[in-house]
Order: structure tokens, then C-alpha cells, then sequence
């Protein structure tokens, strides 16, 4: 890769200022497959004078300029789709199937839905005797996960110059090279010099940077919440916006009216999709006592039936961890599920048969399990799922709110007004019935500590705006 060891800055490939290096680690057999630079206060420093010498212009451009420059934007993605699908499997293991119908089109669904709410949107509107404008934020400083890396590099990146706003996005240090295929994509579809820039790093070092830039005018935010809480108190000073879509520990209620195994199986295979790697994931399961025993048998043969292998397999279901930290993590929680007495139904600590090298670990089911339990409480991100009982809808409803987080929900039921009734007393950002696409247009956020903000279509353009009133007499 060309690019592999710059920055994009002022709408050139620039050598670092420093010279330390990170390695890309394939997680499936462990191997380098390529090294970044590691960028230095100072490579923050010059992209952020690029983008706010950009916004000076880009901050008074014409909805139709912004809407040529998505429409561009589009059109490269889509030419480079399948070498962004190989890189994103290369280095975070999903399978390439996941990689080219998921990981990728997310990230192209969000401009395709950006552009359609900036050809409607009106930056101006009359209430009584003034005028309100909607005006571009400034200077967004982006830090995005590994997990689904192109879906929030896009989001966070579409909204942006949709608003008119300049950037500076700094990608996971774990999944780096498809940012740098993602900042050749926007040059080729000549966006103006200095509204993007991408500098590579470490969260310590180039995070926070960012995060105490004073010329940042916010900061946008994917990742655990540790480390959004970091991100909102190096900000703090400057009192730039800080808008964070961090952990999550969703409830996924079967409430007795649903089918209970289509129910349960699809909960499980939901669970476990991108290897429990994503903020949203159901990984709590709530199921009546009367239809409990049902539910560990179905979970359990969902997660049997579940192929690990290499993302470049045929058939394979899930494919490694993404890092190797993470996969330690993974394991802990598991043992520590088995420590505080909760049921291995299916899977267990250690690797799949066969499966020696990489990151790779067993889907596993826990029945059992209370909600004071750690697997109950703590965010694991990878594929585990608790299994807990209830004994009346009020209190799975209880149970579902008895957490720190609010990301997201899940309600099953053979009757959707009842499902929507229960989803109306979760305190979540957004709840799916019955296996509902989340749509890539719908706000998505947290509640409590999963975050604050909310990305995607016109929720995310309005992240990315300023209200002004010019009054007159």
C-alpha cells in the first residue's frame, strides 16, 4: 500500500514528524501484514491548521457544492468496495462475506442517506420575527473504532461535509488500512484540500491531541466508554462539543407471546455476528421462566451450529477477535462467567478444535445467570450471551433498565403493538422489534453512560450544526 506509512494532510500524502511505528496484525493467523506511522502532537497540530484554513471556505459552500462532492464521494467508494472488503477482513477477521455485505455497505449506505437529507434540508427558516441558520459546527476531531470501521468512518465523515464542516479523523490503530484506502477515495473524488485529513496513532498520543486541540470545535467519538470519558475531560477545557457512542450491554426481551426458538436462535446468531464485536449486540437475553429451559436448547444449538474459521473460509459464520487484547479479555470474562456460577450451556474458555493460530474463540451461552453477575454487567464484545429468567413482563422490564448502559434493545413478540409497548419502558437509544433492520437513516445513541448524541442522517447532520438567530426589527 502506497500510503501505508502517511498522513493525509492539506490534501496530500505527508511524511510523519516522528518516526515510531505501529504493526497491523492479521488476527487470523497472527502474522504483520503491514506497518503505519505513528503520528505526534505535531501531525495533529498540522492537520488541524489544514482544516481550519479549509473551513475559512468549505464553512460557506452551497448545499449543491456539498451535494457534488457526496455524489463523488459515492461513486469512488463504489469502485473500491471489494479492495475495502478484502483489507477490513484482512485486518479485523470478519469473514469476507460480512465484510462485503455489511461492513462496506454500511459505510455506503450512510452517504447514500446523508446526500438524500441534504438535497431536502433548508439551513434557514423564519420563526416570528427572526431568522434561524443552521451553520457548520467547525472543526470536527473523529476518533472511530475497529470494529466497524468503515460504518462510523462514514457516518461521522458523511454528516460532516454534508454540514459543511472541515476534519481531522484519526482511525482505530487496530484496522488503520482501510482509512487509508478511505482517504484516497475522497481525494480521488477531489474533495477541496484540507477538509479531511487522517492522521494515524495512538489513543494516548494523537487522541488526545485532538481531544485538547483548541482550534477543535468538537469532537465525534466511537469506542469504549473508558475511553470516551478520557476523550469529554481532555475536551473539557476548551469546551468544545463532545458528542460519544460508546458500550453497550443490550437486553434482548422474549416476551411469551413470540415463537420462542425462531426467537431465541435468532437472538444467539445476533449475538454472536461480527464475532460479539459491536456495541448493539444482544448479549443479554431475558426469557420466562416457563419457556427458560426451551431457550438454553435453542441458544445453545445456534451457537453448535456456529462455523469459526478463517474469514476467507466457505461456510464460516464468524471469524477471530480482532486483537489480541481483546481476545484475552474475551477469555477472562468467560472463566470469570464460570467462577461466579453461572451455567456453561455451549462453547467455553480456549480456542475451537483445530483452530491453533489466531484469535479465534468458541460462541459460547451461559444459562443461569443473574443480573449482579459480571457477565451480566460488563460490556465483554465478543461472542458470549446471557441467558436470565424473569417471572412477570415488569420485571424483565426491570431487569433490561438494571444497567449502566442504554445503547440499544431488543423486544420479541407474536404481537407488535404489545412489543412496542415494552420497548417504550427500556431506556435505550433504539430498540428493534421482532428483528428489525436498525436502518442505517435511523438516529442511533446511547442513553446514560452508552453515550450522548446521536449519528446518522438527519440526526447526525444536526450533530454537526450550529443554531444562530439573527434577529431583526
Amino acid at each position: 500500500m502506497e500510503n501505508q506509512s502517511k498522513f493525509y494532510i492539506n490534501g496530500a500524502w505527508v511524511n510523519p514528524m516522528g518516526s515510531e511505528a505501529i504493526e497491523v496484525i492479521n488476527p487470523s493467523d497472527e502474522s504483520v501484514i503491514g506497518t503505519i506511522a505513528a503520528g505526534t502532537k505535531e501531525d495533529i497540530d498540522a492537520a488541524v491548521a489544514a482544516a481550519s484554513r479549509a473551513f475559512n471556505t468549505f464553512g460557506f459552500s452551497s448545499k449543491e457544492d456539498r451535494i457534488k462532492i457526496i455524489e463523488d464521494i459515492i461513486t469512488e467508494y463504489e469502485k473500491r468496495s471489494e479492495e475495502l472488503a478484502q483489507t477490513i477482513s484482512n485486518e479485523m477477521g470478519a469473514p469476507l462475506w460480512l465484510s462485503q455485505m455489511a461492513q462496506v455497505t454500511a459505510g455506503l449506505s450512510h452517504f447514500k442517506d446523508t446526500l438524500e437529507v441534504l438535497k431536502s434540508f433548508e439551513f434557514e427558516d423564519t420563526e416570528n420575527n427572526y431568522l434561524i441558520r443552521k451553520e457548520p459546527i467547525g472543526v470536527i476531531g473523529m476518533i472511530t473504532p475497529w470494529n466497524w470501521p468503515m460504518n462510523q468512518m462514514c457516518t461521522k465523515v458523511a454528516s460532516a461535509i454534508a454540514a459543511g464542516c472541515t476534519m481531522v479523523l484519526k482511525p482505530s490503530e487496530i484496522t488503520p488500512l482501510c482509512g487509508i484506502i478511505f482517504a484516497e477515495i475522497l481525494h480521488d473524488a477531489k474533495v477541496p484540500a484540507g477538509v479531511f485529513n487522517l492522521v494515524n496513532g495512538m489513543g494516548p498520543t494523537v487522541g488526545a491531541a485532538l481531544s485538547e486541540h483548541p482550534d477543535i470545535d468538537m469532537m465525534h467519538f466511537t469506542g469504549s466508554t473508558r475511553a470516551g470519558v478520557a476523550v469529554a475531560i481532555a475536551s473539557a477545557p476548551t469546551v468544545k462539543r463532545v458528542s460519544q457512542e460508546l458500550g453497550g450491554k443490550s437486553a434482548n426481551i422474549v416476551l411469551d407471546d413470540a415463537d420462542i426458538e425462531k426467537a431465541v436462535t435468532a437472538g444467539a446468531n445476533h449475538c454472536f455476528m461480527n464475532t460479539g464485536q459491536s456495541c448493539n449486540a444482544p448479549t443479554r437475553m431475558l426469557v420466562s421462566s416457563k419457556n427458560y429451559d426451551a431457550a438454553l436448547e435453542a441458544a445453545a444449538a445456534a451457537a453448535n451450529a456456529t462455523v469459526v474459521g478463517s474469514p476467507e473460509t466457505e461456510g464460516v459464520r464468524i471469524g477471530p477477535i480482532s486483537n489480541k487484547t481483546q481476545y484475552e479479555k474475551v477469555q477472562r470474562m468467560i472463566q470469570l462467567g464460570i467462577d461466579e456460577g453461572a451455567t456453561l450451556v455451549a462453547g467455553g474458555p480456549g480456542k475451537p478444535d483445530g483452530l491453533t493460530e489466531g484469535y479465534f474463540v468458541k460462541p459460547t451461552v451461559f444459562g443461569n445467570v443473574t443480573n449482579d453477575m459480571t457477565i451480566a454487567r460488563e460490556e465483554i464484545f465478543g461472542p458470549v450471551l446471557c441467558i436470565l429468567k424473569y417471572e412477570s413482563e415488569d420485571e424483565a422490564i426491570e431487569i433490561a433498565n438494571d444497567t449502566p448502559y442504554g445503547l440499544a434493545g431488543y423486544v420479541q413478540s407474536g404481537d407488535e403493538d404489545h412489543a412496542k409497548a415494552v420497548a417504550r419502558k427500556i431506556r435505550a437509544g433504539q430498540i428493534s422489534i421482532n428483528g428489525g433492520s436498525r436502518g442505517p437513516a435511523a438516529p442511533f445513541g446511547g442513553f446514560k453512560t452508552s453515550g450522548n448524541g446521536r449519528e446518522h442522517g438527519l440526526a447526525g447532520m444536526h450533530e454537526c450544526l450550529e443554531t444562530k438567530a439573527i434577529i431583526g426589527n
